[in-house]
């Protein structure tokens, strides 16, 4: 496929669709051009599916440096600039393949054909029997969510073992690789927006609260005092689950949080953790390196 200049296209989005957020990344020779986060609809059509990602591609490609775009498409975006608002237009051919990871079973054949028609080919969906590269000691590797199995690509490829992936969404869920590589296995745990839900749903009184962290431990209102349950609680237990699986399998992790508000929760956990917000989509684009040669 040409670019305008004459050269291949070499574009590849990826897509991961979780219960709450859907999130979508521009990567061109391996490297993250751009990306792009919106609510996961209840439900979507193929047309939908495909005007979302049309749409992301031009966010992404204005949200990118056109430096960098530049470089990586060989277009020059600049010239495709419109005055009235600085969008860029962006031809859907310069992406030439997908990989998508959907943990919501109704979306996946809506995204899954809105890539093909995109790309035209279709997108390499993360599931049972894909290469991963990843070896194991989980009883079924059948049973891995697809999100769950880019977090470990992305963690093995750019991080030393021994290493943890602490993966904050609907559920919070933590992977754990040892010294040698190996994924022993993890926790899945209900996430802080369910949590707060949960209460708001349950107990009548109780108001559906911002997720964020209250200045005090001890709140002096309701929504502080529901704050503090829900974020502080969260980060007491990660804290709590770290030290159970550094006493059950003893090493020097390193911790990475991804996710939702990793950048915001890292700094709160009393174990050393680096945030990380785009692992999964790299994790995904390292999948797709895998089984796309």
């Amino acid at each position: 496929m040409a670019k305008p200049n004459g050269k291949d296209a070499n574009v590849l989005l990826a897509v991961d669709v979780g219960n709450t957020q859907t999130s979508l990344g521009a990567f061109s020779d391996g490297a993250l051009l751009a990306t792009w986060t919106l609510t996961t609809p209840e439900r979507l059509t193929v047309d939908e599916a495909f005007e979302t990602a049309f749409t992301a591609l031009e966010r992404m490609a204005r949200r990118a440096s056109f430096d960098v775009w530049n470089r990586a498409t060989g277009v020059d975006a600049s010239v495709h600039e419109t005055p009235s608002a600085g969008a860029l237009s962006l031809d859907p051919d310069l992406v030439d393949d997908a990989v998508i990871s959907c943990v919501v079973p109704d979306l996946a054949a809506p995204w899954q054909e809105a890539l093909r028609r995109l790309t035209g080919r279709r997108p390499l969906t993360v599931g049972p029997g894909i290469k991963t590269g990843v070896r194991m000691k989980y009883r079924d590797p059948a049973e891995i969510g697809a999100d769950r199995m880019a977090d470990l690509a992305a963690l093995l490829a750019d991080y030393a073992p021994p290493a943890i992936v602490v993966d904050l969404g609907t559920t919070t869920n933590f992977e754990v690789v040892d010294a040698e590589g190996v994924f022993l296995g993890g926790i899945i745990a209900p996430g802080m927006a369910l949590g707060a839900r949960s209460l708001a749903a349950r107990a009548a009184k109780l108001p559906v609260v911002e997720i964020a962290a209250p200045k005090k431990v001890i709140g002096t209102c309701t929504r502080e005092a529901m704050q503090s349950g829900v974020v502080l609680g969260e980060i007491a237990r990660i804290d709590g689950l770290l030290g159970m699986i550094e006493r059950e399998h003893p090493a020097d992790y390193t911790v990475v949080v991804t996710g939702t508000d990793a950048a915001s929760v890292a700094p709160l956990l009393g174990h050393e953790a680096r945030a990380d917000a785009t692992l999964t989509l790299r994790g995904l684009a390292r999948l797709h390196a895998l089984n796309r040669r």
